[in-house]
């Protein structure tokens, strides 16, 4: 892209998504004038009665009734298509539409379950987004720089590989942020994504396209990525479900990012969805698939269902530990609130027992995670926005130049961070065996805690822009846990009030006080 201004080509770039969405028929429908803050219920206004139905069902039952021939595949993806592109009006959250590609496969499943009167898989018709940087063969694939909007993907990333052979139908890319390295989402190709609830907010990053489209339910299921928060802060912001599993779960061959090949903080790959059993769809069906024998790193282990994991069978309690705190930031008032409402209806419960975790180190888990994100000095990055000429979206700037563990390190100073990260890890997982109640005939340590509760954020979703405390997440990336986020409540003014003579404990606090 070196003969083009980089406005040019972000001016090419939102033509020919526009051009996708124009292929709609019939056209996605014009906005009212003086839109609210809040837009969702926009679509129930614009749409048809049959589309809004289909387009706020759940995903585990969206495959029934495609299963049972109740509904057709050209008709679900007719109505997503529609609500999408009503959602980018809304919500700026689509890098491309794929009307022409996902109406000709929802033919074709049409047509093979007319002819063999069952599925042609587990996934027949349904609807799938996916965020642009996963690539789909054929399609454009920039990661929101401006100088990769030539790029192209040669071949479909593994995971849609095996969606599609599962039945699924692509129809809709979503938007990112300028080096996938935002809690937010905003780029120079496309601009900045909002959220639906409140359209000065931020619908989160990185995976934020899919948490705006999923938050207005122009989808049911996307895909995102997770190096820091990325799809768990779209999921709180935008009252999702999203995973983020443990690395080498969820195959990731055919993404781009930069830094590809770096191991320091693995990346990885999840679902965001409406409902927690389109969570679970999506990585029962991906690990059934036995990725692991095509992409090597992945673990060889299936779905386990939650049932075999509880402790029920053993006549012991399931023991949830919770995190009010992480000690460095304190949460808002409403964060503080649904971790109440979810604790005490766990307390109601005669299994489940409720306890509460003390953090460990928090502040030093950052110092190595930061450490470790950009151990080139974020090189690779900078050169490809300085390829455009493309300028720093002003959470790049927080995130590289103003990050105080951003250098350019030695082989030496990454083996040091690298046996920082293991020794946290180790650390860890010693405060975790601590909350045993008992030995195995081994020795081991059994009856430990659970699962944590914890905030995904220090707030609800921030004023755009100010989404700078990646704490609450990034924890969990550095001891490479699985998270999953669902939603509890909504912000309410008149019971979340502030706490005025509050003192922060440090700088970070004080700005997340203020916001």
């Amino acid at each position: 892209m070196a003969t083009s201004s980089w406005e040019d080509v972000a001016a090419t770039a939102q033509k020919y998504r526009d051009a996708s969405i124009s292929l709609l028929d019939p056209p996605v429908p014009d906005l009212p004038q003086n839109l609210s803050k809040n837009v969702t219920d926009v679509p129930k206004q614009l749409l048809t009665t049959d589309e809004v139905l289909i387009t706020e069902t759940a995903p585990e039952a969206l495959v029934k009734s495609l299963a049972s021939g109740k509904l057709t595949s050209t008709v679900v993806i007719h109505a997503f298509l529609r609500r999408a592109g009503l959602a980018q009006k809304l919500t700026n959250c689509i890098t491309e539409l794929l009307p022409k590609e996902a109406l000709s496969r929802a033919k074709y499943l049409d047509d093979y379950y007319d002819q063999h009167k069952s599925p042609i898989g587990p996934l027949h018709g349904l609807p799938i987004s996916v965020k642009e940087h996963i690539g789909m063969k054929g399609k454009g694939l920039n990661c929101a720089f401006v100088s990769w909007w030539d790029h192209k993907a040669e071949v479909d990333s593994h995971v849609l590989k095996i969606l599609w052979r599962a039945g699924c139908v692509f129809y809709a890319r979503t938007n990112q942020p300028q080096t996938l390295m935002h809690l937010e989402t905003s780029n120079n190709l496309y601009g900045v994504t909002v959220n639906p609830y409140n359209r000065e907010l931020t619908s989160g990053g990185s995976s934020g396209g899919e948490g705006a489209l999923l938050g207005l339910r122009g989808s049911c299921l996307g895909i995102g990525s997770d190096i820091g928060g990325s799809i768990r802060s779209p999921s709180a912001n935008c009252g999702l479900y999203g995973l983020r599993p443990s690395s080498y779960r969820v195959p990731v061959e055919g993404w781009i990012g930069t830094m590809a090949a770096q191991e320091g903080i693995i990346g990885v790959m999840g679902p965001l969805s409406t409902s927690l059993e389109g969570v679970k769809l999506f990585m029962k069906t991906v690990l059934s698939a036995k990725p692991w024998l095509e992409e090597p790193s992945c673990l060889p282990m299936p779905w386990m269902d939650q049932e075999s994991h509880l402790p029920t069978s053993r006549g012991q309690k399931l023991r949830v530990a919770v995190l009010w705190s992480d000690q460095v930031v304190k949460p808002h008032p409403p964060i503080i609130r649904a971790l109440n409402e979810v604790a005490r209806k766990l307390q109601e419960l005669p299994e489940v027992e409720v306890t509460w975790w003390k953090p460990h180190k928090h502040d030093e888990a950052w110092e190595i995670i930061a450490s470790l994100y950009f151990v080139n000095g974020a090189k690779e990055d900078m050169d490809a926005m300085s390829a455009s000429g493309e300028p720093l979206r002003p959470l790049t700037k927080f995130i590289i130049q103003e990050n105080p563990h951003v250098k350019h390190q030695s082989i030496e100073e990454v083996w040091y961070w690298t046996s920082r990260r293991e020794r946290y890890r180790r650390e860890y997982a010693e405060v975790w065996n601590k909350t045993a109640t008992g030995t195995g005939p081994n020795g081991e340590p059994e009856g430990m805690i659970d699962v944590i509760l914890a905030p995904v954020g220090p707030g609800a979703a921030p004023p755009l822009g100010h989404a700078k405390y990646w704490g609450y997440t990034s924890q969990w990336n550095l001891l490479d846990y699985p998270a999953l986020v669902f939603p509890v409540s909504k912000v309410d003014p008149e019971v979340d009030s502030i706490d005025e003579g509050y003192e922060p404990m440090n700088e970070q606090d004080k700005f997340n006080f203020h916001l």
